[in-house]
């Protein structure tokens, strides 16, 4: 029986590239490809994948969360993150999100399957290029004070913040988000509570610290 793989990235050469390697190894299957993170949560519900391999800066709903979401509906699916980013946040985060491999864009394409091997036992897989930022210790201990400020917000008010970032008003983004903007300005005041703003400016600041400045 294949192992029936789903390619999250919104980078079309990048999914050209990866469904032509994995379709030289005859256990493997590229069920779906997509190129945003709401169509891998919907995709990933119809066809229920062995396997996500999953970019991070993704349109529409990044990598992070897209991730989140799946996980919550299909608990044993196995994301594993190929990403450029090789910041130690953008690899917590991920693997707080649940996925149990981190690979690099530019690592080999054989670590790949390793990687695809490894999670599937139940491992957890680091890119080599990255594992000396210790993950596997962050793994064990989970300090508190290593989480980035966007995890204490739910996913509606991650989605705000991550189209408040990319410039929208809270008129557009209510629209976006299928809600209204008196809903709207409630989660906008949840998030700035949470995160001790107190003043619009610098909540936008902070949303572009992790969306821009820190693309995820």
């Amino acid at each position: 029986m294949s192992i029936r793989i789903l390619l999250v990235d919104d980078h079309k050469i990048i999914l050209d590239g990866l469904r032509s390697l994995l379709k030289q190894n005859s256990e493997l299957e590229v069920v779906a490809e997509v190129r945003d993170g709401i169509a891998a949560l919907k995709v990933a519900q119809e066809l229920q994948p062995d396997v996500v391999i999953m970019d991070i800066t993704l349109p529409k709903l990044n990598g992070i969360e897209a991730t989140r979401q799946i996980l919550a509906e299909i608990p044993n699916a196995k994301v594993i993150a190929l990403s450029m980013h090789s910041d130690q946040m953008f690899v917590m985060e991920m693997f707080k999100a649940g996925a149990k491999g981190y690979m690099l864009k530019d690592d080999d394409f054989d670590e790949l399957l390793t990687a695809i091997r490894a999670v599937l036992k139940g491992e957890v897989f680091l890119s080599p290029t990255i594992a000396a930022l210790k993950v596997k210790d962050y793994l064990r201990y989970s300090p508190q004070n290593t989480a980035a400020p966007l995890t204490f917000l739910s996913t509606r008010e991650r989605e705000f913040m991550q189209l408040l970032a990319s410039g929208k008003t809270i008129k557009e983004i209510a629209l976006e988000l299928h809600i209204s903007p008196k809903t709207l300005y409630t989660h906008r005041e949840n998030i700035m509570r949470k995160l001790d703003i107190n003043n619009s400016a610098k909540l936008i600041k902070v949303a572009i610290q992790q969306f821009v400045e820190r693309p995820t």
